[in-house]
């Protein structure tokens, strides 16, 4: 049901313009999503591990279902709507916490992979709420929009919650787990978790400048018409799903850290190499540069694809750690990417340009593959 609120995003313009808002005061209120996404990522791990997973999700599907319908109430206060955006990200970011804790549980009853496939369902979820949410968009009001997604999501949490794991067999506190229920932010043990954070952070980094950049790339720089320019993040979106449902298999037989150490490494190489290729190209050759500059976004999305799975798998695998802590953990450190990369990435932009810019999210998916030295999965299953 998380994917459900992804369908507001295409709302944004016109709650921009009903909250009178300007770019930078847009880009600061929703910073809220993000600091309640710190919040819940934190606070919700030890609430799983303390109470059990089935639980905690019920609860921030009510604060997710809750945030969602605040939002329609307040599309004409500031204030109220970044406490609804706080009360959003918290809900959403603790209902996912709350569902890798499950899916871990899942891997381990049936000792088979199944964890790429669940992100590969979140993806596909994701893109399909968000061309619905686009297309209902002229027929609707913002306000009677965010009612309906909010309801929606609800009835969501109502069905799917009761097809959850039952407390006694996901590993909590209380249940057959003996590992720890609290992790120090710096300490000795917190090491392999800030490892695999900033692995996912540096995969995040890279997954975002290609939703975010992209088009404008390709429209500003390449000179890519109308209705073609949204191709470089179709591409990207579509072979991750892919790469999501393939992963399962891929990381079963080679494993999550030489899966992650070739993705990012031949998926950062290859799009920097498309981008180096296709943007000067474009002077010449329109379609030969959307092919090429597609290619390249097709690469990055097969490499980040499973990426998120497989260091959701280690993070989950570090010894002494519950895993619901362990998973909060490393969301608290990867969601500095919200922070970091958009406003990197545009800063280099304005000094450079966009495509010398689109380098850092490239050298981030190499880095998040070097970071496959963090994994350590133990086992298979």
């Amino acid at each position: 049901m998380g994917v459900v609120s992804m369908a507001w995003v295409p709302r944004i313009p016109e709650i921009k313009d009903s909250l009178a808002l300007n770019n930078g005061q847009l880009g600061l209120m929703l910073l809220g999503s993000t600091c309640g996404a710190l919040f819940g990522a934190q606070v919700t791990g030890r609430l799983a591990h303390t109470f059990g997973s089935r639980k905690i999700a019920y609860l921030t599907g009510v604060i997710l279902s809750f945030g969602l319908i605040a939002m329609s109430a307040t599309t004409h206060s500031r204030t109220g709507f970044f406490v609804a955006l706080v009360l959003l990200g918290m809900g959403y970011t603790g209902l996912d916490v709350c569902l890798n804790t499950q899916a871990v549980a899942v891997e381990r009853l049936s000792k088979a992979r199944y964890m790429a496939s669940f992100h590969g369902m979140w993806s596909v979820g994701s893109l399909l709420t968000t061309i619905i949410g686009g297309g209902i968009s002229r027929i609707i009001s913002p306000e009677r929009n965010l009612v309906a997604i909010g309801a929606v999501a609800f009835f969501a949490l109502l069905v799917s919650n009761s097809s959850l794991l039952p407390d006694e067999v996901d590993g909590h506190e209380g249940t057959e787990c003996e590992m720890a229920g609290k992790v120090s932010l710096f300490g000795k043990d917190a090491l392999a978790l800030w490892g695999i954070g900033f692995g996912m952070l540096a995969a995040i980094i890279a997954e975002g400048a290609a939703s975010d950049w992209g088009a404008i790339l390709l429209r500003e720089n390449m000179g890519i018409a109308k209705g073609w320019y949204a191709s470089a993040f179709a591409s990207f979106a579509l072979a991750m799903i892919v790469a999501r449902f393939l992963g399962d298999r891929a990381l079963a037989k080679w494993g999550a850290g030489r899966v992650v150490r070739i993705g990012g490494f031949a998926g950062g190489l290859a799009w920097a190499t498309s981008i180096a290729i296709a943007v000067p190209l474009s002077d010449h050759s329109r379609i030969g540069a959307l092919i090429i500059i597609n290619i390249g976004f097709i690469c990055a999305g097969l490499g980040i694809g499973p990426m998120f799975p497989a260091f959701i798998i280690a993070a989950s695998s570090v010894p002494g750690i519950a895993p619901s802590v362990a998973i909060g953990r490393v969301g608290v450190i990867s969601l500095g990417a919200f922070f970091i990369g958009p406003a990197s990435i545009g800063l280099f932009a304005e000094v450079t340009s966009l495509p010398i810019a689109m380098a850092f999210p490239c050298v981030m998916l190499v880095i998040a593959g070097f970071q496959a030295r963090a994994i350590h999965v133990r086992g298979k299953l």
